[in-house]
């Protein structure tokens, strides 16, 4: 029994050291997880619902479907009392016989219920169309994302010289640089710190319909200023949209998602995004060669400019017809809500009683510890779980745009001009990375969920910093040569195609399923504010860092933070694929120096295993379930006869 239980394993069953989020001895006798009937917290205290028999699951499940849900239904109480028992092992089994074994030892379950739950692995794409429809809004947000970012890249070309900015002079590349970022200014400073409280109140999708909403009027709005600072402000107004939008869609995809495709899925958000990058380069080339009539001047980029609105309008007139996150339903107490949404997203009612449960689980794990009650950003720097989410989050956030990319993304016309190219042709240059861009996004909707999130970008993150030195470089060649434009445009595009199955897609995916539910919206508020603030600094830096620096200069820059990122996620990014957004509470609840130690001994692992071919394991990747063993383990080399005997 718990009251029998030593002062030591008592702290580490509830986390009082490690912030984990285990079994509490002291949860009110009002929660369905009973630390007195737990007898194997301290193997697991990682997860809720570790050490209870099948029967107490069956019983938790049962009263909680009674309880929370105000179930009669004798088949749905049924439902949640094999989930719960399912529940119990969250563990996915890629050995299918195994599976099988596992799922025949739970009495109750029917062969056809038993072969839903091994379909899961078997056929892992095969889901209710709900799930797909809400994909693809959290698909066309992506869309609107890309477009508002691109459209401007050919549109300067042709309204600075009415609005008075010349970028050969200090003041023009400055203004220039400063209206391009004026969207991520405002991200940065507010439109993402509004992510949580629109997010509590209107839920998933009455934010992405706010944002949305702003996003096509603010576009409309682009389109008729005659000024710079009246084009600052229009577009400053626009970060009201992107902000709350870059944090909610991925989060809102990942709640939504099965374990085994959460990041095939959640990476729709950049792929598309990607795509929308592509279709804003398209406006750019399509409109461009529109001529004035005799009421409007500079019709070609006032419709570059409106032309991103129209996605944004198809978004706000569909996205009432998905269903809400089930996870933010939790978070309201809809716990019947919450299980319906989760029945449309499930092909059985056994799974979404077994999702639905445990989330439920953790949710009472974390309240039971008093967590989320206190002030939650200080929960995020303290609580190791959290702190740790934080650290690796900031980490690729941060890196997304000092890899460089949106150098390209906001300036590859300006880029290619100073290439020597004509107009038509840099347009036309840009939309060639732009598709790229987006076909080269097509392998991580694999990729992902089978090499990881970590190995891609430690695969990508030196081949970026090759291809921008390659393009730098480049710049030397004499102007008057065929190859000087060539291997510009080839080292661009070099970079496009590393940078789309790796950084482009991990980040926000990352992100999104890096931070428990309960600060998970603060989390993303965070996290896309930390991206925004570096891509304002980036595009309002760009032009004059060129100029000072020289081209080559400039890219060289942008390589060495390649360089940096890969050492980054190296000692500091713990791998996230293949685990519920609730198992990942392990990923992150170990101590720092540890997943730096692993990071060192992946590093001397491929050396010796890949160039002097050496027949060794890989090493083990640290969780906090042996937390409490590699504790133990270094006591007892600090002191290995503790008690003084000989």
């Amino acid at each position: 029994m718990a009251s029998h239980d030593t002062a030591a394993e008592k702290k580490q069953r509830s986390g009082s050291e490690h912030g984990s989020f285990g079994h509490n001895e002291n949860r009110g006798s009002d929660s369905f997880l009973d630390a007195s009937t737990n007898h194997g917290s301290g193997a697991k205290a990682d997860h809720p619902l570790a050490g209870y028999s099948r029967d107490q699951l069956a019983q938790m499940g049962e009263k909680y479907a009674r309880e929370h849900q105000g179930m009669t239904d004798e088949e749905e109480i049924r439902a949640f009392r094999l989930g719960a028992i399912i529940a119990g092992d969250m563990d996915v089994d890629d050995n299918l016989h195994s599976l099988r074994e596992k799922y025949a030892a739970v009495n109750g379950l029917t062969e056809d219920e038993r072969q839903t739950l091994v379909n899961e692995v078997e056929h892992k794409w095969s889901h209710p169309g709900m799930l797909y429809y809400l994909v693809t809004i959290c698909s066309l947000c992506a869309v609107v994302q890309g477009m508002d970012e691109t459209v401007v890249n050919g549109a300067q070309i042709f309204y600075r010289g009415p609005f008075g900015l010349d970028p050969e002079t200090d003041r023009g590349s400055w203004l220039i640089g400063l209206v391009n970022a004026a969207p991520y200014l405002c991200c940065a400073t507010m439109g993402c710190w509004i992510t949580e409280p629109l997010n509590k109140r209107f839920g998933r999708r009455g934010t992405v319909f706010i944002s949305c909403a702003i996003s096509f009027v603010t576009c409309f709005w682009q389109s008729f200023t005659n000024t710079w600072w009246h084009m600052f402000i229009a577009r400053f107004f626009l970060g009201f949209g992107i902000g709350p939008k870059s944090a909610t869609t991925p989060m809102f995809a990942a709640e939504c998602a099965p374990k085994l495709i959460r990041g095939a899925l959640v990476m729709q958000w950049q792929m598309w995004t990607a795509f929308g990058i592509m279709l804003g380069y398209v406006m750019d080339l399509a409109f461009y060669g529109v001529q004035d009539t005799s009421s409007v001047s500079g019709l070609n980029w006032r419709l570059m400019m409106g032309s991103a609105g129209v996605p944004a309008l198809i978004v706000c007139a569909l996205v009432y017809r998905c269903l809400e996150s089930p996870r933010w339903y939790l978070t309201k107490n809809r716990h019947r809500d919450a299980y319906d949404a989760m029945s449309r997203l499930r092909h059985g009612k056994i799974q979404a009683a077994r999702d639905i449960f445990y989330a439920h689980a953790l949710l009472e794990a974390e309240a039971a510890m008093s967590i989320g009650r206190s002030n939650k950003f200080k929960e995020i720097l303290t609580i190791r779980r959290n702190r740790n989410a934080f650290l690796a989050s900031e980490i690729v956030m941060f890196m997304q745009q000092f890899c460089g990319v949106n150098v390209i993304a906001y300036y590859s016309s300006e880029i290619f001009l100073s290439a020597n190219f004509d107009e038509r042709s840099a347009l036309a240059a840009s939309l060639g990375f732009g598709i790229i861009n987006f076909l080269f996004a097509l392998p991580a909707f694999y990729t992902i969920d089978t090499f990881g999130r970590r190995n891609l970008l430690l695969t990508t993150f030196p081949l970026m910093a090759i291809f921008l030195l390659f393009t730098g470089f480049s710049f030397l060649i004499p102007e008057d040569t065929t190859a000087h434009i060539a291997c510009i445009a080839l080292g661009i595009y070099l970079f496009g195609i590393v940078y789309s199955p790796g950084e482009g897609p991990v980040p926000f995916t990352y992100s999104a399923e890096a931070y428990p539910l309960y600060i998970r919206a603060i989390g993303m508020s965070i996290a896309t504010a930390t991206t925004w603030l570096f891509n304002f600094i980036l595009a309002v830096t760009w032009p004059s860092l060129q100029r000072a620096f020289t081209p080559t200069g400039a890219f060289g820059w942008y390589a060495a933070w390649n360089v940096i990122g890969f050492f980054l996620v190296l000692f500091f990014l713990p791998e996230t694929k293949g685990k519920t957004l609730e198992e990942l509470d392990s990923v992150f609840n170990v101590r720092l120096h540890r997943i730096m130690r692993y990071g060192l001994s992946q590093a001397r692992w491929f050396i010796q295993h890949y160039i002097f071919r050496a027949s060794i394991p890989p090493p083990i990747v640290p969780s906090a379930g042996d937390e409490a063993h590699h504790e133990k383990t270094m006591m007892q080399e600090r002191d290995p006869n503790p008690s003084g005997k000989v």
